[in-house]
C-alpha cells in the first residue's frame, strides 16, 4: 500500500535525547567504591548511603543485589534510551522493567558488581541514575499531559526541565535531612501538586495589559505513614522567581529539618511542627535574601523554544481493527488541545513492561508520535503524545501485536500497586501482585466501559508508607498482618475517598480487608453504590457524599459501609480455606518480615 504524508517522505528517524544527564565518571566511580566495600575498607553505612546518592536500592533482605531506578526529569524518554533500558534489562535484570508513579523506570535484581555496568550503559544514551534515591532532591515530575491539556495557562515542562539542570550534582541537592519531591503539573485535574513537598501548577495573570507567566505554588504536602496537604505560599509567584523560591524552600529545609529521627525527618513534619505561618514567613524572607545575595548564582535555564514536531507518514490503509478498538479508544485516549491529535495511555500491571514490549514501545515512538518520544505517567503508565487521530486504529494494532492494548488506563481498571514483597524492605504484603489481580478482573468484568466507575481509583500499597499512594484513591488499601489463633494471614486497611485535585482530601479508614477478599470488597462496594447513587452520579462523587456523612437512603455514613462488608471480609479457618493464608505469589504460609528500609540513608 501507499503511503502519503504532507511533506511526501518518508517518516524522520525520532530526535536523539535533546540533553545528557549521564556521566561516565560516575559509573566508573560506583565499580570503584563496590571493590572498596566488598573489601571492608568502607562501612556497610557509608556505603549504602554513596550507593542511594548514585540510584541503588538494596533488594529485599539482601546486599547482593539492587534496585536501579533511573531519573528521568519530566519523565521524558527518547526511542534510543528506551532500547537501551530494554537491553540493560535482558544482561543484567530480570528482563522487564517497572515504571514508578514517580515517572521512573526501575530495573530489579541486579548484581552489586553490575550495577557500574548498568550504569555505564544508560550513561552512553543520556540517563542518569545520579540522586534517583537518598536524602536529596528527587526526579522532578511533570504531568504527561504538559503542553498538550486543553486546560493549562502554558506548558511546564521547561520550567521541569530547567529546574532540574539547577538542583542535579549541586551540593545544596547532596545531604538533606529527607528526600525532597517537586511535581511540576499541567492544571488541577492531573497532578499531586498538594502532595509533595513542592508543587506547581502553572498560572498566568494579566499585568499592565500584558500577560505574565507564573505559578500556583503549594509547600508541605506528602504521602506517608502520616500525610499532608500542602499549603499554598502565596496567591502568584511570577516566573522570575520560581527558582528564588525553590532553593530558599530547600535550604530552609536543610537548616531545620530533623536529623535525629528519619521517621520524621521529612519536609511535611517541618511544617506542621513550626505551624503554617511561621514557615511561610520563613520562606518569603529566604526567599528576599537569595535575591539579593545569591542572584548571580541562582539562574533558571529555561529553554521557551517552541517544540517542532516531525512529519510522520500517514497510511492510506485503514486496518481492520477488533471490536475491542472502540472500548481502547473510550478508555486509553485523551484528545489534545491541539486539534487533530490524541494521547494514548498504554495500561501496564503494576508498572511492568517486558524487555521486548519496550523495544516495540520505542518503534512505536518512532512511527507514531510527532514529538519522537514518550513520557511516563503519574499512575505506572507510559503515554504517547502527538498521535494523530488517523492513525489511531493502526497505533491500537501495533499495540495489540505486542500485548499492550489492554483497556482501562484511564478508568478504575487502571489500579496502582507498589513493588510490594517483591523488592522492597518495609513491605508487609505483596500490593505488586494484588493490583494485578485486582486489573485482570476488572478487565475481564469490562468495569472501564462503566461510566459510572470512570473517574474512580484503586490504589494499594504494601504497607502504610504509602508509596501506592493509597490515601488519595477512591478506594485505597494497605498492607499488614491479621491472625486467626496461631495463623497469620495477609490483610489490609482500606480508606474511602481519597483524592488528589483541586479538592485534595486525604481517604477515611473504613475497615480490614484480608487480601484475599480485595476484588469481593471492591466489586461489593459498587454494588452498593449502584442500589443508593443518585442519577448521574458517579462512585467518586458518592463515596464523597457518604464521607462527609450526608448519604442515603440506607447507607448514610461510612460504619453503614462497613457493616455492609461484614459478610464479605470474614475469616475462615485454614482447614476451610488454606489458600486465603497464602499472599497472592506465594505458595507458602503467610508472615510478617521486613528489613531496613532505604527511602533513606
Amino acid at each position: 500500500m501507499s503511503n502519503t504524508n504532507l511533506s511526501q517522505s518518508k517518516p524522520d528517524t525520532a530526535p536523539k535525547h535533546k540533553i545528557n544527564w549521564g556521566r561516565l565518571e560516575e559509573a566508573e566511580r560506583f565499580a570503584e567504591m563496590t571493590k572498596l566495600f566488598r573489601q571492608g575498607l568502607i562501612t556497610r553505612d557509608d556505603f549504602r548511603r554513596f550507593r542511594l546518592q548514585h540510584g541503588a536500592y538494596g533488594s529485599r533482605m539482601t546486599d547482593d543485589y539492587s534496585m536501579i531506578r533511573l531519573k528521568l526529569p519530566a519523565g521524558e524518554v527518547y526511542p534510543e534510551q528506551i532500547e537501551r533500558i530494554a537491553d540493560l534489562s535482558e544482561q543484567f535484570s530480570i528482563g522487564s522493567a517497572h515504571v514508578s508513579t514517580r515517572q521512573n523506570f526501575q530495573l530489579h535484581w541486579v548484581a552489586l558488581e553490575d550495577v557500574s555496568e548498568v550504569l555505564r550503559g544508560l550513561a552512553e544514551v543520556g540517563i542518569t541514575t545520579r540522586e534517583a534515591c537518598g536524602n536529596s532532591v528527587r526526579s522532578i515530575m511533570c504531568s504527561p499531559l504538559a503542553g498538550v491539556c486543553p486546560d493549562e495557562a502554558f506548558d511546564p515542562t521547561p520550567y521541569a526541565v530547567g529546574a532540574t539542570k539547577f538542583l542535579l550534582r549541586n551540593p545544596l541537592s547532596q545531604s538533606l535531612p529527607r528526600k525532597f519531591k517537586i511535581n511540576f503539573t499541567c492544571c488541577e485535574k492531573h497532578g499531586m501538586a498538594r502532595m509533595v513537598d513542592i508543587g506547581l501548577i502553572p498560572l498566568q495573570i494579566e499585568e499592565n495589559g500584558n500577560l505574565q507567566r507564573g505559578f500556583k505554588i503549594f509547600l508541605g504536602g506528602g504521602l506517608g505513614a502520616q500525610s499532608f496537604v500542602g499549603h499554598q505560599l502565596e496567591p502568584f509567584t511570577s516566573e522570575d522567581e520560581l527558582l528564588y523560591t525553590i532553593v530558599s524552600v530547600i535550604r530552609i529545609f536543610d537548616r531545620l529539618g530533623n536529623r535525629d529521627n528519619m521517621a520524621r525527618a521529612r519536609m511535611r513534619y517541618l511544617v506542621n511542627d513550626m505551624g503554617w505561618e511561621r514557615f511561610q514567613n520563613l520562606v518569603l524572607k529566604e526567599r528576599a535574601m537569595i535575591k539579593m545575595l545569591l542572584s548571580v548564582i541562582v539562574k533558571l535555564d529555561v529553554d521557551k523554544t517552541p517544540e517542532v514536531l516531525r512529519k510522520i507518514s500517514i497510511s492510506s490503509e485503514i486496518p481492520s481493527v477488533s471490536q475491542g478498538y472502540a472500548r481502547w479508544v473510550k478508555s486509553n485516549t485523551f484528545k489534545q488541545k491541539q486539534s487533530g491529535f490524541s494521547t494514548a495511555f498504554l495500561t501496564l500491571e503494576s508498572g511492568d513492561v517486558t524487555s521486548n514490549q519496550l523495544r516495540a514501545i520505542a518503534e512505536i515512538a518512532r512511527e507514531f508520535t510527532s514529538d519522537g518520544q514518550i513520557r511516563n505517567g503519574f499512575t505506572q503508565d507510559i503515554v504517547f503524545r502527538w498521535i494523530r487521530d488517523e492513525d489511531l486504529p493502526r497505533l491500537y494494532s501495533k499495540l495489540l501485536e505486542v500485548g499492550l492494548a489492554n483497556p482501562g488506563a484511564l478508568t478504575m481498571a487502571s489500579v496502582v500497586g507498589c513493588s510490594g514483597t517483591t523488592s522492597c524492605n518495609l513491605a508487609l504484603t505483596n500490593s505488586h501482585r494484588l493490583a494485578k489481580e485486582v486489573q485482570r478482573k476488572f478487565i475481564e468484568l469490562k468495569i472501564d466501559e462503566d461510566d459510572d466507575l470512570r473517574n474512580s481509583t484503586i490504589k494499594i500499597s504494601g504497607c502504610p508508607n504509602s508509596c501506592g499512594q493509597h490515601e488519595i484513591a477512591t478506594i485505597g488499601f494497605y498492607g499488614g498482618g491479621g491472625r486467626l489463633g496461631k495463623e497469620m494471614y495477609p490483610l489490609y486497611t482500606m480508606s474511602l475517598g481519597g483524592r488528589s485535585d483541586e479538592n485534595t482530601t486525604l481517604g477515611h479508614t473504613c475497615t480490614k480487608v484480608p487480601a484475599k477478599r480485595i476484588i469481593q470488597t471492591i466489586l461489593k462496594i459498587v454494588e452498593i453504590f449502584k442500589s443508593e447513587k443518585k442519577s448521574g452520579e458517579t462512585l467518586d462523587l458518592w463515596i464523597r457524599r457518604i464521607v462527609e456523612g450526608n448519604g442515603g437512603p440506607n447507607v448514610k455514613s461510612i460504619d453503614d459501609i462497613k457493616e455492609l462488608l461484614k459478610p464479605v471480609v470474614i475469616v475462615p479457618t485454614k482447614d476451610q480455606d488454606e489458600d486465603f493464608y497464602a499472599d497472592y505469589g506465594s505458595d507458602g504460609s503467610y508472615h510478617t518480615k521486613t528489613g531496613r528500609g532505604e527511602c533513606a540513608a
